[in-house]
């Protein structure tokens, strides 16, 4: 897998994950420990895009 197509893989991963956490914050009830955890892997994503990005 190239550079590049691992980046794109990972802005999918970022898009699906930024999709759940808009999702779970318009439920009734939202699960505040999930949309952390959510953001928490969304922000690993992204430092990993911009690491690669940076090569």
């Amino acid at each position: 897998m190239s550079v590049l197509d691992r980046i794109e893989s990972l802005k999918s991963k970022h898009i699906e994950l930024e999709n759940k956490i808009e999702a779970e914050e318009i439920r009734p009830h939202p699960d505040d420990d999930l949309i952390h955890d959510l953001k928490r892997q969304k922000l690993k994503l992204k430092d990993e895009i911009s690491t690669l990005a940076a090569q």
